[in-house]
């Protein structure tokens, strides 16, 4: 697909963290569609790997979760490539469990998956970037849950805002040479989550988005590309959100559902 811009990352070099599937694999798409060469990870391998106009990506299998695992993974892209440009932290996610109950077990590995992998690969990309010309761009894929938390989603919420807070830290540890950015996502229509949007094809739920719909895996993809891009080279230590306005109030909701009254 193109990505409809003109941004050109031909020379190169990205690292795109869960990047097989979902939104990682379109954000890895439209890096390959700008020229870049792109290295993808993931715990298992898929049947295809993402590609554009003709291009694949290379899959280098990692658990991110394991800071020797994340430093190997950067090192692999930097043999193969011989730099590394840009580093998109886009692996994560949880299941929903109930705050009450859930178990020191399951806690650790949201957080881990969620907060501590950005980081360990973050500083093995630092130790690549910084004393390359023109040093590099990282942009860590957050979630509007830490800015407004969901229910059974406590692990995952803190975890989202911690990176959030890392995501400012770095960027005022590591400029000038290495921009470090977040975005902050909203609902997003992946075959993933599509389970937890309803019998009704997400119609319901596009109807709390000011924009009326949900983001397309695309949509983030393209701000990866704006804020790794030369475009964007004076912000470092932003959060982008890409979240369509976020989502209506809910009195309004139940007022115009009352028929405007309340």
């Amino acid at each position: 697909m193109d990505n409809g811009t003109p941004l050109d990352f031909t020379g190169r070099v990205v690292l795109v963290t869960g990047g097989t599937k979902g939104i990682g694999a379109a954000i890895a798409e439209a890096f390959l569609g700008a020229g870049a060469d792109v290295v993808v990870c993931g715990r298992n391998a898929p049947k295809t790997l993402p590609a554009a106009r003709g291009r694949e990506a290379v899959l280098v299998p990692a658990d991110v979760r394991d800071p020797v695992a994340a430093a190997g993974l950067v090192d692999s892209a930097v043999e193969r490539f011989g730099r590394l440009d840009v580093l998109v932290n886009n692996a994560g996610g949880s299941p929903d469990a109930d705050a009450a109950t859930a178990s020191p077990r399951l806690v650790e590995k949201v957080v881990a998956l969620n907060l501590l992998a950005p980081f360990y690969v973050a500083q093995a990309a630092h130790r690549a970037m910084r004393t390359r010309p023109g040093g590099g761009s990282v942009v860590n894929i957050g979630s509007v849950s830490a800015h407004d938390p969901q229910p059974g989603t406590a692990a995952y919420t803190a975890a989202k805002a911690g990176l959030l807070a890392l995501t400012k830290a770095l960027a005022l540890e590591w400029a000038p040479q290495v921009r470090v950015n977040h975005i902050t996502t909203g609902l997003i229509r992946t075959e993933s989550a599509a389970a937890g949007y309803g019998t009704d094809g997400g119609a319901s739920v596009a109807g709390v988005i000011p924009m009326e719909r949900m983001a397309h895996p695309w949509d983030v993809a393209r701000a990866c590309l704006f804020l790794a891009s030369d475009l964007a080279g004076y912000i470092t230590g932003a959060d982008l959100a890409v979240h369509g306005g976020g989502e209506v109030p809910a009195r309004y909701l139940a007022a115009r559902a009352a028929g405007g009254q309340g």
